[in-house]
């Protein structure tokens, strides 16, 4: 009797440890479902998108900066620093709009400190240069903008390669002018050179086996690598041709001043021509055959320095397509050639735009989100209207 007491007694303690166990397990398996998982750290965004980020803000950062230099100097600058400052200003205010995105547009709080704070502010981490207080220190990080803008079309999807292109070469233009209305000597940029552009493609005849492999893919209408890039270096080779002929036909018209120049840039465009050629033959495009002359008009003949600035700011277009469809060495000369057409643009006193390589219709971009105040003044700027 006494036995079966015991063992009812051990029965019923082993079902409360089982019943406590699992009540237990229960209780555990609903925290675990409870606890909310800690969320995944965003992907990272492509790299052509945070360039063209750090773009943003620097632009921002450095029309601030213009702006407020504007407003120290006032009447009292120098009128070529006064005017330079004006159209450096008015170039970022549509480059910013050029490369504003409509999250950007919708007020960014971040966005709008970088633009109005008087120091750069933690949230400004997308800037590559510290906004300036002189105009030296301006020059120099327009400088700065303009090259990390250069070295990040180099790798940046197509379009976007074009407008960072555009951008970064238009920002050294500015520092140079700048630099030139104001006496400031501005540092040399590692392996750049002043109109000379990088020549990563020999200019030899086509090999036996690139003609090969051009005659195989014509013979297959489906294969089609390269076909863009062959018709933009096609198109390329067509502008050097007409501007060689164009700088022989203006070197017995021009003053003695514009005819020196003129012979250097006559020399890089045989260069260039070259280089497009055999780019556009590994391409396999039919590249365009030299013609004895072309067609000049009666008032580039009246005006050759003008006519060959209107010339030179119509292939910024086209290498602007290159730019976009290359890739590798091929972008880099592209590049490269890009920024010396529009020094030799600019020497002729004609404009290459606010983004070189693009043609853009102002009226259609997005105003800036707020406008930018300087700090300290009552100098004010509408959005799109600087």
């Amino acid at each position: 009797m006494k036995d079966d007491t015991q063992e009812s007694g051990g029965r019923r303690r082993y079902f409360q440890y089982a019943v406590f166990a699992l009540a237990a397990l229960l209780v555990v398996s609903l925290g675990l479902v409870l606890i909310p998982r800690e969320p995944s750290p965003p992907a990272a965004p492509p790299f052509s998108e945070q360039a063209r980020a750090s773009a943003f803000a620097d632009s921002l950062n450095l029309r601030a900066a213009g702006l407020d230099l504007e407003g120290t100097a006032g009447a009292t600058a120098p009128a070529p620093q006064a005017a330079a400052l004006a159209r450096i200003v008015t170039l970022l205010t549509v480059q910013a709009r050029a490369l504003m995105l409509p999250a950007d547009a919708a007020g960014d709080p971040a966005l709008d400190r970088a633009a109005t704070a008087p120091v750069p502010a933690p949230s400004t981490a997308l800037a590559t240069v510290t906004r300036p207080s002189t105009t030296a220190d301006f020059a120099a990080a327009l400088q700065a903008s303009g090259a990390q803008r250069l070295h990040d079309a180099e790798t940046a999807d197509g379009g976007m390669a074009r407008l960072l292109a555009g951008t970064g070469t238009a920002q050294l233009l500015a520092a140079e002018d700048l630099a030139s209305a104001t006496g400031i000597a501005l540092a040399a940029l590692p392996g750049s050179g002043p109109s000379s552009p990088a020549s990563p493609a020999p200019t030899l005849p086509v090999s036996a086996s690139v003609a090969a492999g051009c005659a195989g893919e014509a013979a297959d209408p489906a294969a089609s690598t390269g076909a863009d890039l062959g018709s933009a270096l096609a198109s390329a080779v067509q502008g050097e041709l007409e501007l060689v002929y164009a700088y022989q036909a203006a070197l017995t018209r021009l003053n003695s001043g514009s005819a020196a120049p003129a012979s250097t840039f006559l020399a890089q465009h045989g260069v260039l021509r070259g280089e497009a050629e055999a780019m556009g033959r590994s391409r396999c495009a039919t590249v365009p055959p030299r013609q004895p002359g072309y067609v000049l008009s009666p008032a580039f003949l009246a005006d050759p320095a003008a006519g060959l600035g209107t010339l030179e700011a119509g292939t910024l277009p086209v290498l602007g397509d290159v730019v976009a469809l290359s890739e590798g060495r091929e972008r880099v000369w592209a590049l490269s050639a890009l920024q010396s057409a529009a020094r030799r643009t600019v020497h002729w006193r004609a404009s290459p735009g606010p983004v070189p390589g693009m043609v853009l219709d102002e009226a259609l971009l997005p105003p800036l989100p707020e406008p930018v105040s300087t700090p300290g003044t009552s100098t004010t700027s509408t959005p799109g209207n600087s």
